[in-house]
């Protein structure tokens, strides 16, 4: 087994090969759409949480063994194996200043990788094992998610970060956490979402949710075509009316490249798309693309094969995100450099896969077009030179 320090020695010692190393990316201001509160946990923090509110079900009590045993867990080709480690997160995330501590750190870990803009989700239905209301979880996290920001406005390079909350989609209660959502526009939610195992849980039978948002023109996302194929995503599109795609890979399945493609090719010209692949395209639907994440689940056999690329060369609007940074033992930066390595991107790229991601955020017009224009461009404007 490759320990985690290993691993990242490793990661580090492939930055000679490269044009752009991950100090670099380090360097260039990130929008991050799709991230999860508890997937991102600072491997200490799950160990110091577990103490003080007892849980004994840790499998050690070893900093750097229990960041080794997230990253080897979540990577069994599964999505429904990925969602297990999530067991241990949440466990430790019951109390207001649990949930707190874990938001102002996700938004200081961010912070230090370059993010600007970020919109992390969570679901408040998980958190509520003693005692806490609905209420009461979210303005917990909102309140960690303020004192983030203001300790990074101090320091003299602000980030904004805010909150979509997460319906789990094999139970019952997405239109009371939609409720919620709606409840808390304007004070740092900023849309909805529905996640978990796929199979088996459509997103139409969340149909009442979805009608409710649409009727309160407020923004959602789905987790589409992941773990699930093209119906996911067709279900999330034609019947739900989603403003974008969570992960939304496996929407290659409705693409037929010409003979020989590879996905590391420089064009695909005479690619072939389906009705759903077209309509995603037309619609300039954006797909949150985790590239990682995506092979440890299953969804994409290897980095190499991921179609990203295909995608991106096919004009889709792609964006670049982490999904989990703990069970992935990644972040912004490292998967830009994975995206280097496997396609040779360059600033260019990333600028535009970053502005195609502040376009996409839900966030209030005037602010995307503020970021773009005095921090994304202003940012790769130096790395560009």
């Amino acid at each position: 087994m490759v320990s985690r320090a290993a691993a990242d020695s490793a990661f580090l010692a492939d930055d000679h090969r490269a044009a752009i190393t991950l100090g670099d990316c380090r360097l260039a201001p990130k929008v991050l759409l799709h991230d999860h509160l508890d997937g991102g946990l600072r491997p200490s923090t799950v160990l110091e949480l577990a103490r003080e509110c007892g849980y004994d079900r840790l499998p050690t009590d070893d900093v750097d063994q229990l960041a080794e045993w997230f990253a080897t867990a979540a990577n069994h080709g599964s999505l429904e194996r990925y969602l297990e480690t999530f067991a241990h997160t949440v466990a430790v995330m019951q109390t207001e200043s649990a949930l707190e501590r874990v938001a102002r750190e996700c938004v200081e870990d961010l912070w230090a990788d370059g993010v600007v803009y970020a919109e992390v989700r969570f679901a408040p239905e998980l958190h509520i094992e003693q005692g806490l209301s609905l209420n009461a979880v979210v303005s917990a996290v909102l309140r960690g998610f303020a004192a983030g920001e203001s300790a990074a406005a101090e320091n003299g390079r602000p980030i904004v970060v805010r909150c979509l909350v997460t319906a789990m989609r094999h139970a019952a209660r997405s239109r009371e956490i939609a409720e919620l959502a709606v409840a808390f526009r304007g004070r740092g939610v900023v849309g909805f979402d529905i996640a978990g195992a796929e199979a088996g849980n459509p997103p139409s039978r969340h149909l009442d949710a979805f009608e409710y948002l649409r009727a309160e023109c407020a923004h959602f996302t789905i987790h589409a075509g992941e773990a699930f194929g093209l119906p996911s995503i067709h279900e999330a599109i034609a019947f739900c009316g989603t403003d974008r795609l969570g992960h939304g890979v496996r929407v290659i399945d409705d693409i037929v490249l010409p003979d020989g493609a590879l996905p590391s090719d420089t064009s695909f010209d005479g690619a072939e798309l389906g009705a759903v692949a077209n309509y995603v395209r037309d619609k300039r639907m954006p797909l949150e693309l985790c590239p990682s994440s995506n092979v440890q689940t299953g969804a994409v056999a290897s980095l190499a094969d991921h179609p990203f690329n295909i995608l991106a060369k096919l004009q889709f609007r792609v964006t670049v995100n982490t999904d989990n940074r703990l069970m992935s033992n990644t972040t912004m930066s490292r998967e830009f450099m994975v995206l280097h390595r496997e396609f040779g991107y360059g600033w260019a790229d990333f600028e535009r896969f970053t502005v195609n991601a502040m376009k996409s955020a839900f966030l209030a017009f005037p602010e995307r077009l503020r970021l773009i224009d005095e921090v994304i461009k202003p940012g790769f404007a130096v790395l560009l030179g």
